[in-house]
């Protein structure tokens, strides 16, 4: 029985596989109506600065959001189940800060809309980053798993999700609240720690993960040697005389009879009768021989 590779990673079942896709589209799709209403509900309901220009942006936010639920769909297949619900749970969340961002009033009169453009590219760069270190993350802890490498990619995963959380929240809302110097502190810090965490899996990894086998380019695998049949006569099936030395007794091959044992033919015999059975060549002469056997 062999070992299993630790290097393959547990395939997950098509079932399961199948309804986490599901529910990420299902998610898409409820986040999507759900912002439209609430988009509307803030048309009726709103003032009506800026109205127009607000409801166009909302238009392309929930295009651009259908766009890329329809590309991470396509792209689930290709992806294990959880990284295709997390990665459309990523946008939603991103759907509806940018519903936020649009509808939310302005505090000061210039740069409103540029401002908050800049924002929510910010945003999506943030939640971005934070879902492929996850991903890539994961990748490492697989690699070797225990008990120490599952606490420190538990607690890891948590400080990158909180880091982000922390990083969106000012983007979102510092136009209206001012954030203390200790809240600045605490995003420093769990960013040390985040760091921390994302080096010492890797560095684990390289002490006491298996290494994987290299390929050796000086000292390459010999290659099988493929045994040469011994050659025939014309006809394909007779094998032509062995001479003293080993070698086939090519002449044989052309006359029909072995060198050594050959008739004396008369000058003016003009040409030597074929082997019986041997098919006719070019111009009456048979085929060429084959190659000699390689050593």
């Amino acid at each position: 029985m062999t070992a299993p590779d630790p290097y393959v990673q547990p395939a997950t079942t098509p079932a399961t596989s199948s309804s986490l896709v599901r529910a990420a589209i299902w998610v898409a799709i409820g986040a999507l109506i759900a912002a439209a209403i609430v988009c509307v509900i803030w048309v009726l309901i709103g003032t009506q600065n800026g109205i127009v220009g607000r409801a166009f942006l909302t238009i392309l936010l929930l295009a651009a959001f259908a766009g890329v639920a329809i590309i991470d769909a396509h792209l689930a297949a290709r992806r294990p189940a959880w990284f295709a619900l997390v990665s459309m749970i990523t946008w939603v969340v991103t759907l509806l800060l940018g519903a936020v961002l649009i509808w939310m009033p302005d505090r000061y009169e210039w740069g409103g809309s540029s401002f908050r453009f800049i924002q929510f590219l910010l945003i999506v760069l943030v939640l971005q980053l934070a879902l492929l270190h996850v991903r890539l993350y994961f990748k490492a802890f697989q690699r070797h798993v225990t008990a120490f490498s599952q606490t420190v990619y538990i607690v890891t995963t948590a400080l990158v999700v909180a880091l982000a959380a922390m990083l969106v929240i000012p983007l979102v809302i510092g136009e209206w609240v001012d954030f203390v110097d200790l809240y600045w502190r605490f995003v420093v810090a769990v960013t040390i720690l985040a760091a921390v965490g994302t080096a010492l899996l890797p560095l684990t990894n390289a002490l006491f993960a298996p290494k994987r086998p290299r390929p050796d380019y000086l000292n390459p695998p010999p290659v099988p040697q493929v045994q040469q049949q011994w050659p025939t006569y014309a006809d394909g099936h007779t094998p032509l005389p062995v001479m003293p030395d080993g070698s086939p007794d090519w002449n044989a091959y052309y006359t029909g009879y072995p060198t050594q044992f050959a008739p004396q033919i008369a000058p003016a015999q003009t040409q030597t009768p074929p082997p019986p059975s041997a098919p006719a060549g070019y111009e009456g002469f048979p085929p060429p021989p084959p190659l000699p056997p390689r050593q």
